[in-house]
């Protein structure tokens, strides 16, 4: 596009914090701006992730986002005029919209001006995405009438489109669009874990129980050895999952390694990355273990894990077993003791874990970011 006929783009989000959505448009405004002028739309300032220059950006709050219950909901009503208000004057072409309450308000601005377009993003699994009865109630009750209001939408899971189909009643156009990433410069060599060394553990992600850690904990626990493990993030569980390293005598083998900004640092001097969750979106985490080089293990979780593990062709684990697939091992949730055994696949199979290294490597590659954002860019102009 020549400089003087750039449509005009801009991006909605609740904040731009350390979540994967938000790594996400991150990446995306990196290729995003030089096809558009692009603004990026946050509710709080609340920034994490880099911002290219180039973007404008604007705050519909100066405000932060740890406000009383009764205050969000005056918030609530503030940005879908603000949003709707700033839409209309700046003669936005293109309005996306990415997680749940960014998306209904693009719903409403989609109903309120008919000149954009919208364009939705749902990022986690709807069905199991909810914290309660009323939750899931609200988002069966809402997503039909003002996510039908968009053009289309775009997720990063088939599992997360087939869903909203069969149980939210979404009828517009849904496509696939998985999470970019950028490759690193530094990688690991697959023929250096061709050793019989000791497993060298890692796995990254908020300590909640959504996350479910403590799968590995108890994994470890589950045979005696020398295997070492490092949980990477911080959250609600961390005094939790303290006491269960202390009670199950591991204190020399877990290691809670806390928030840290630079984890591919500690991704490389690793030799296995696990994944334990009970639900994804589309697990960056996996993504970026996969992009060093890490041979890795996965709950076959709804959604991700069987996309970049098995290219997406369905399994049936046995309790208590795990599954060789095509670029990583997959285990059944909560599964601690077949990601025991898992675990002892890779421990005494040294050419596996070259093997995996090496598939970890030439899968991340079909994620790239020039990769993925061609797609972006002729789904949002097609």
């Amino acid at each position: 596009m020549s400089s003087n006929k750039k449509k005009y783009i801009s991006i909605l989000s609740i904040t731009l914090g350390s979540g994967g959505a938000e790594k996400v448009i991150s990446l995306l405004l990196k290729a995003l701006k030089n096809d558009y002028n692009v603004t990026l739309v946050l509710f709080y300032n609340v920034i994490h992730f880099p911002i290219p220059e180039g973007v404008n950006v604007i705050f519909l709050s100066d405000k932060g986002p740890d406000r009383p219950f009764h205050l969000k909901i005056i918030d609530s009503l503030k940005f879908i005029t603000k949003y709707n208000r700033f839409v209309k004057r700046n003669n936005i072409d293109i309005s996306i919209a990415f997680l749940a309450f960014p998306n209904l308000i693009n719903g409403i601005v989609s109903m309120l001006n008919k000149k954009v377009k919208t364009i939705i993003s749902e990022r986690g699994f709807p069905s199991d995405n909810v914290s309660s009865k009323l939750s899931l109630y609200i988002s069966k009750l809402f997503y039909p009438i003002f996510y039908n209001r968009c053009d289309k939408l775009f997720s990063n899971s088939t599992h997360i489109n087939k869903d909203l189909k069969n149980n939210f009643g979404i009828k517009i156009p849904m496509e696939v669009i998985y999470n970019p990433i950028e490759i690193p410069k530094q990688t690991i060599n697959p023929k250096g874990l061709n050793s019989n060394e000791a497993l060298d553990i890692i796995t990254a992600g908020t300590l909640n129980i959504r996350k479910n850690q403590i799968m590995i904990i108890r994994a470890l626990n589950e045979i005696q050895n020398n295997d070492k493990l490092t949980i990477l993030g911080g959250g609600e569980l961390h005094d939790y999952l303290t006491n269960q390293i202390e009670a199950l005598n591991l204190k020399d083998q877990v290691k809670l390694g806390g928030k840290v900004k630079d984890v591919n640092a500690h991704l490389f001097k690793s030799n296995c990355f696990v994944l334990s969750s009970f639900t994804e979106g589309f697990p960056n985490a996996l993504l970026e273990a996969m992009a060093i080089g890490l041979p890795s293990i996965s709950t076959n979780c709804l959604s991700g894990p069987l996309e970049l593990l098995n290219a997406n062709e369905a399994v049936n684990i046995e309790d208590g077993e795990f599954f060789i697939g095509k670029y990583g091992l997959l285990v059944n949730n909560d599964d601690h003791v077949g990601l025991s055994k898992a675990l002892a696949y890779f421990r005494n199979n040294p050419d596996e874990r070259e093997k995996y290294s090496s598939l970890s490597l030439k899968r991340a590659k079909e994620y790239h970011l020039d990769t993925i954002y061609h797609k972006f860019n002729q789904f949002i102009n097609n």
